[in-house]
């Protein structure tokens, strides 16, 4: 009972510690913004008066602040403040060592409100950035989840349930691009072009599947009828 009567106190402390600190109009106007958590994912810092919030994975936190530039982040589980980099200039929210609270780290770059994710490039149907973004992700951690072949396989063919296959066609050749030794990119990318009345495309993505994976039926069946047809 006594330890939880401790967490109270101390979170009503570290609240009322937030409700007591002040934000001058410089230090909103140079913190507020978009902070890189990773290549897909975004921490946008804004105040509403003299309140902090943080926008984060799809929902809006509002952060114990303990100092005008120290905070608690119960999500994160992580105490953060503001840097600027010496040389560079660039802004950071910087993660707060315990152990070593001079260490100063770069954790999250502050970027243009213009930047854009991947995710938010592929929904805009600019393609090319899209799979700039996306090869950058996979240069950094080839495992990331961001770049499933799955997912995207599926978004592709949920284009072509809604007939349009162009989009089905640029999202898969995304696709094979990141995953360039799958056999299944290729037959789906096939089907794509196929279905959008390009014989030719979807002949080739076929014999590339065949030379990943010689058992695919549809694959052989395609080639069988198409090079039949050519001579």
């Amino acid at each position: 009972m006594k330890s939880k009567a401790l967490i109270l106190f101390l979170f009503i402390f570290l609240v009322s510690c937030s409700n007591s600190i002040e934000f001058s109009e410089q230090f909103k106007k140079e913190t507020a913004g978009n902070y890189l958590y990773n290549l897909e994912e975004l921490i946008k810092v804004s105040y509403v008066g003299n309140t902090l919030y943080l926008n984060w994975k799809g929902g809006k936190i509002k952060p114990v602040v303990t100092d005008e530039n120290e905070f608690f982040v119960a999500d994160m589980y992580t105490k953060l403040h503001f840097v600027q980099h010496p040389e560079t200039k660039e802004r950071y929210l910087s993660k707060i060592q315990e152990d070593n609270k001079d260490s100063i780290a770069y954790n999250y770059l502050k970027v243009a409100d213009t930047y854009k994710t991947p995710s938010l490039y592929l929904k805009e149907g600019n393609y090319e950035k899209a799979l700039a973004g996306y090869l950058e992700i996979k240069k950094q951690d080839s495992t990331s989840s961001y770049i499933n072949e799955w997912d995207f396989n599926s978004k592709g063919y949920q284009y072509m349930r809604k007939k349009d296959f162009q989009k089905a066609i640029d999202v898969l050749k995304i696709n094979a691009a990141l995953h360039p030794n799958s056999a299944n990119v290729y037959d789906s990318l096939g089907e794509a072009y196929l279905r959008n009345g390009d014989s030719l495309e979807a002949y080739d993505n076929y014999i590339k599947t065949l030379e990943i994976n010689s058992e695919n039926k549809r694959a052989q069946n395609y080639i069988k009828v198409y090079e039949s047809k050519s001579l």
